[in-house]
């Protein structure tokens, strides 16, 4: 079955501004189904689309099945099937060995930036870079899909 194993951070702005980083990607997301169980989710990356299934949350794991798909077929999806959407800008940072993608979210969740980093398992160690600030992992609130429906603009901050 293929899995997912991720933590996920917010981060603090200020250091994250100081911090070299290199070019960003633009993607754009939009959700076919977005149920508390299940996520179907299509991504297009600035060359890619992608067709992502993803299951319910236990921890820092879920099932996640991801197919890569021609991009006008993204398109097409984005623009005739999906219920919800957002765009952000995501940055791969590699610290101590290991890949960060930190996104930078526009639109009706500007302000929000979260860090993510995929794991072999759970109890895997790995060291946290100076701009990483609160864990968020299993908090719904930060979950895309519900970034979607419960914009970062709309929160009581």
């Amino acid at each position: 079955m293929g899995q997912e194993i991720e933590r996920k951070y917010l981060v603090d702005f200020d250091k994250w501004s100081q911090t070299p980083k290199p070019e960003g990607a633009r993607y754009r997301q939009g959700y076919l189904l977005t149920d508390p169980q299940k996520t179907i989710r299509v991504r297009q990356t600035p060359d890619k689309g992608f067709l992502t299934i993803k299951g319910i949350s236990v921890g820092a794991t879920r099932a996640e099945y991801e197919y890569q798909i021609p991009y006008q077929e993204a398109e097409e999806l984005l623009a005739m099937f999906s219920v919800s959407e957002l765009s952000k800008t995501r940055y791969k940072i590699l610290f101590k060995g290991k890949i960060w993608e930190v996104d930078e979210f526009a639109g009706d969740n500007a302000g929000l930036i979260v860090a993510e980093i995929e794991l072999t398992s759970e109890a895997e160690h790995f060291e946290l870079p100076d701009w990483v600030g609160r864990e968020v992992t299993g908090q719904q609130e930060y979950y895309n899909s519900n970034l979607t429906i419960h914009p970062y603009k709309n929160w009581n901050k």
